[in-house]
């Protein structure tokens, strides 16, 4: 056991699961060509809201036929727009193993009051996915950023489903590799894997979505930000660049140097890359010291962009505690922020792994864990 500080410190120590690091390259004065003061209906704005639907669609591989519009309240207010606009003409299966999915279990259960069978697993664990009946819909989170939790593939999904399936894919997306075909409503925000700015949710809708769109009308009023079709059919404005409501122009074309950046550095590939990679050096820690482990049990659902990890040595007496102390000390140091584990998760550490987060920052911060934890035990044996 030592307490001795490790030489090495991250160059940039923001490890936060959102919002996250802004890329390696990024810098205030590459956000100047932002229309700021100029209307977002304005053709500069329209062209630059444009591109970011365009470019996402480059970046991500997204089908041609699928449409992909900004809407505003960040990940949460695309998904339940979604929930509110097409749920409810056929039963529904909730899914949820961590905080975000059980958030969505609430509005399904208790507001929208919907024909559904809820299926949870705990923190950690994972819904068999194949067992789900998929001729009803079908609504999951694809990464729990809270838990470290992911689901492996989409191989579960029926190409042949009658129902639609709903994700939320807010810490997958430029992370993970995203089966298209298997997904007809797809969600994120700017601020989780690309780094971006809050507020502003991305809604990717298959044509499967679209004719239930347009072919069904809940029985439920609708507020204005929640409307997707206008006189029965699909307000196309809003997958052109028209949005519902004022978007920031200056977080369009943060969202816009993101994509420039991801592109530089190789695209989707190497964004998966680059997060696994980031992964890797903690697995690697993980396996050569055993008072930490991975709270995601089966390696095959391990996320790698919201790594979760529990302090397992029987020494520590209050676990939540503990946890604190050691991302205190950790903060303390200035080499981690806001890495403690999710408030209704258990205690722990939760490092952001996605791909604008450097390697080298990774393995610089690794060691100031071991140091932070030894301090912790220290500290709580000479308090005994």
């Amino acid at each position: 056991m030592t307490t001795e500080k490790p030489a090495t410190r991250p160059a940039n120590p923001r490890f936060s699961s959102g919002p996250c690091a802004k890329n390696p390259e990024f810098s205030l004065d590459k956000l100047a060509d932002a229309p700021l003061g100029r209307s977002h209906r304005a053709a500069v704005g329209k062209a630059r809201l444009m591109a970011a639907i365009e470019t996402t669609r480059e970046v991500l591989g997204i089908p041609d036929d699928y449409r992909i519009g900004i809407v505003p309240a960040s990940d949460t207010g695309a998904f339940e727009m979604a929930m509110w606009s097409m749920l409810g003409q056929r039963p529904v299966e909730m899914v949820a193993w961590e905080s975000f999915g059980a958030g969505w279990v609430t509005d399904a259960v208790k507001q929208l009051k919907l024909d559904a069978q809820v299926h949870e697993a705990d923190y950690g664990q994972i819904v068999d996915m194949a067992a789900l009946n998929y001729d009803k819909d079908v609504c999951f989170t694809w990464n729990g950023t809270t838990s470290g939790v992911r689901v492996p593939s989409g191989e579960a999904i029926p190409a042949d489903r009658a129902g639609l399936t709903l994700c939320d894919a807010t810490s997958a997306a430029f992370a993970q590799d995203l089966p298209w075909d298997k997904l007809d409503v797809t969600t994120f925000s700017w601020q989780k894997v690309l780094g971006g700015e809050a507020a502003h949710g991305m809604l990717i809708l298959s044509p499967r979505a679209v004719e239930r769109l347009e072919s069904y009308t809940p029985p439920w009023p609708l507020p204005k930000i929640f409307r997707l079709t206008k006189g029965g059919k699909l307000n196309e404005g809003i997958f052109e660049g028209a949005t519902i409501n004022t978007p920031s122009m200056l977080a369009v074309e943060d969202y816009l140097v993101a994509l420039d950046w991801a592109k530089s550095v190789g695209g989707l590939p190497a964004l998966i890359a680059r997060a696994d990679a980031n992964t890797a050096v903690i697995a690697r820690f993980v396996d050569q010291h055993d008072w930490i482990a991975f709270l995601a049990a089966d390696p095959a659902t391990r996320s790698n962009t919201s790594v979760c990890l529990k302090f397992t040595d029987s020494r520590i007496t209050d676990g939540a505690a503990f946890a604190k102390a050691v991302a205190k000390r950790l903060e303390a140091e200035g080499v981690a922020f806001d890495i403690g584990a999710y408030r209704d998760a258990p205690p722990g550490l939760r490092i952001w792994c996605g791909g604008t987060v450097e390697t080298s920052d990774i393995e610089a911060l690794m060691p100031w864990v071991d140091w932070a934890f030894n301090a912790e035990i220290e500290a709580q044996q000479a308090a005994a």
